[in-house]
C-alpha cells in the first residue's frame, strides 16, 4: 500500500500496541527517533525493526544527531561529538574539511548499526549579528561559503557511511532573532541581502537528497506566512530560485512559530508545495489529525522520495572505526 506524506514519531522505547495499529493503519512514509526513544543500542536497532514492520518496508528512519547540544543517541552507548563551530579551531581548510566529513561518517556508523538512515544534517544556516543563538554553534561558519563547503563536507560523510543527509533549514534560519520551537521569527532582511548570504549554501547543496523548511516569515518574500506554509517561498524561492529538486520536508510542524491546529497546519504546508510533514512528539491524537490531512506519496512527492532513498548507500564504504575515532580526537584536540 502506498505510504502517507508524513513522518511520525513514538513515545518510548519500543512501540505500544496502539502506535502498532496506528502506523499499520496510517502507513508513515518515514519515522523519526528522539533522545526519549534512544536507550542502548540493541533496544534502538529493536525499535527501528518495529516500525519497519509495521509499515511493511524498509522506511526511512531520521534522527538529529548533530554533535554537541543537538545529539540524539549520547554518552554512554555513543560517542559525543562536536558541535559544527568546533570545527572552526582547525586552522587548514583542506583538514577542516577532511575532519568534518570524518565526524559524519563516523555518526552514520553509529546510527547505520541501529538502523537509522536519515541524520538531519547538516545545518546550512549562517547567522548573523544579534541573532538567536537557537542555531549559534549549530552553524559551520558565519561565512556562507564556508558553511556551504562544511556543510557538503558532512553531508558526503554521512552518504559514504550509507545514511543520507537533511539539509536544514531551507532557506535559511540564521537571521532569525527567536527560536521557532517558541516563537514565530520574522526575518526583514531584503530579498538581495538573502540571496548574497542566507540562501547561498542550500544554492551550492540543491544537489542533496532531502531537505528541512525553517519556520521563519521572510518578509520580503512573503510577510503574511512562515516559509514552511509559504508558496511563495516553497514553490518561487526553494523550487524556483535555488533550483531544489529533493524531498522537502517539514520542520517539526508541533513547533509553536505555526498556528492552528495538525490538520490545518499540515493541508497548509502541502498546499504550500512541502512534500512530506514532519511530526516529532508522538503524541496519539496529533498524529491522527495529520495522517488525516496529508495525501498519499504519488506523484512528483513520490518521485522526490524514490529518488533520495535511491542514493542510500547499502554497503558503506570502509571504515577503521577506532583508527578514525582517535584521528577525530587529534584533529580536535590541537586544532588542526
Amino acid at each position: 500500500m502506498t505510504s502517507r506524506a508524513f513522518i511520525a514519531g513514538c513515545l518510548g522505547t519500543s512501540l505500544t500496541p496502539d502506535e502498532r495499529a496506528f502506523f499499520r493503519d496510517a502507513r508513515p512514509w518515514g519515522f523519526i527517533l528522539f533522545r526519549r526513544n534512544t536507550q542502548d543500542p540493541v533496544q534502538v536497532a529493536a525499535l527501528t525493526a518495529q516500525m519497519r514492520e509495521t509499515v511493511g518496508w524498509h522506511a526511512p528512519i531520521l534522527i538529529d544527531q548533530e554533535g554537541g547540544r543537538v545529539q540524539r543517541m549520547a554518552p554512554p552507548h555513543w560517542p559525543k561529538y562536536p558541535a559544527a563551530q568546533a570545527f572552526l579551531a582547525i586552522n587548514d581548510p583542506v583538514a577542516q574539511r577532511e575532519i568534518v566529513r570524518l565526524s559524519a561518517r563516523l555518526m552514520a556508523h553509529d546510527l547505520k548499526t541501529v538502523g537509522i538512515d536519515v541524520d538531519c544534517l547538516p545545518v546550512l544556516d549562517v547567522p548573523v549579528a544579534g541573532s538567536h543563538d537557537v542555531i549559534g554553534d549549530r552553524a559551520y561558519a558565519h561565512e556562507p561559503d564556508r558553511v556551504a563547503q562544511l556543510g557538503r563536507a558532512a553531508a558526503e560523510g554521512l552518504m559514504a557511511g550509507g545514511v543520507l543527509p537533511v539539509i536544514k533549514h531551507m532557506p535559511g534560519h540564521g537571521r532569525a532573532r527567536a527560536d521557532s520551537h517558541h516563537d514565530l521569527p520574522v526575518v526583514d532582511a531584503s530579498l538581495d541581502a538573502l540571496r548574497a548570504h542566507d540562501f547561498r549554501p542550500f544554492r551550492h547543496l540543491a544537489d542533496m537528497p532531502l531537505a528541512m523548511t525553517a519556520h521563519v516569515v521572510f518578509t520580503a518574500i512573503d510577510p503574511k506566512n512562515p516559509a514552511t506554509v509559504s508558496r511563495k517561498v516553497v514553490r518561487e524561492i526553494m523550487r524556483g530560485e535555488l533550483g531544489y529538486d529533493g524531498l522537502i520536508m517539514t520542520d517539526d510542524i508541533s513547533m509553536k512559530a505555526l498556528s492552528g491546529g495538525f490538520a490545518q497546519k499540515a493541508r497548509a504546508a502541502i498546499r504550500a508545495g512541502v512534500d512530506v510533514v514532519l511530526h516529532c512528539h508522538g503524541i496519539m491524537a496529533e498524529m491522527v489529525a495529520i495522517a488525516g490531512a496529508v495525501p498519499e506519496m504519488r506523484g512528483d512527492r513520490a518521485r522526490r522520495a524514490a529518488m533520495a532513498l535511491a542514493r542510500l548507500r547499502h554497503a558503506p564504504e570502509p571504515l577503521d572505526v577506532e583508527a578514525a575515532r582517535a584521528q577525530l580526537a587529534s584533529a580536535l584536540a590541537l586544532g588542526g
